[in-house]
């Protein structure tokens, strides 16, 4: 997913990875080749004690992250409104909202602290354009958004930035399979006729992050696939270590 394809950028281009996520066997592959580069660490953004903890007990080789990329979160269900679950409801806010600012106020002292820093948020064109089922949904990526707005704010006159990537359609990764619960045909349904984006698409933020990145989109069929990013970093910050959230809640059948 957008995570992995994250980790794999920043680690190529010689940075130090905690690579953040409940499933942290799935960075095997990347230990085999980074070795002690990569940090995997087990993770629920969910709880705010664990968090806490897990940031606070980072070994020395990685407590100065230079690099927060809040990219665990996820979309549950597509009913209307009258219709939906609040269990899939309560789902998104913990994880796109919730984990979002967990992970946010665990790591910002320190970059403040240090005076050097990036907070990178993965929202969605979902926050700017509404859709038919896209209820909560929209609403928590509408929320990253503003919430990266605001933290720009707050950070004025340190040298800590933040950029919201809002991808459209993207294709690759297991959002739209936990989104049908693993109905794998009802996922695959959603981009016939499509050429999505894909993980390493979004995998270039590493370039936003490093200052070398661009604003990219693409029209296809009528549908808009894009990076949009709130604030092009104008120099890149020292390559250290980069904290990366990879995934969300489990898949709920």
């Amino acid at each position: 997913g957008y995570g992995y394809a994250t980790a794999e950028k920043f680690l190529r281009e010689g940075w130090s990875v905690v690579a953040a996520g409940r499933r942290a066997e799935r960075i095997d592959p990347l230990k085999k080749v980074y070795g002690d580069k990569v940090l995997a660490l087990k993770l629920d953004v969910t709880q705010r004690e664990g968090v806490m903890k897990a940031v606070e007990s980072l070994p020395d080789a990685f407590k100065a992250i230079d690099v927060l990329v809040n990219n665990a979160g996820g979309a549950y269900g597509l009913e209307p409104a009258q219709k939906a679950h609040l269990d899939d409801w309560d789902t998104m806010v913990d994880i796109n909202i919730r984990g979002l600012m967990y992970c946010t106020r665990a790591l910002l002292p320190g970059m403040v602290a240090r005076n050097r820093g990036h907070v990178v948020n993965i929202g969605s064109v979902a926050g700017a354009y509404p859709y038919p089922g896209g209820n909560v949904y929209g609403g928590v990526k509408a929320f990253t958004h503003q919430f990266s707005l605001n933290l720009r704010s707050d950070l004025l006159g340190t040298q800590v930035r933040v950029t919201c990537i809002e991808p459209g359609l993207s294709g690759g990764t297991e959002f739209s399979e936990v989104r049908f619960k693993g109905d794998k045909s009802k996922a695959a349904s959603v981009y016939a006729g499509t050429e999505p984006m894909t993980a390493d698409d979004i995998g270039v933020l590493g370039d936003l992050a490093t200052g070398a990145g661009e604003y990219q989109y693409r029209v296809h069929d009528g549908h808009l696939s894009g990076l949009w990013s709130l604030r092009h970093p104008p120099e890149p910050v020292k390559r250290a270590a980069i904290f990366i959230t990879m995934s969300g809640a489990p898949l709920r059948r």
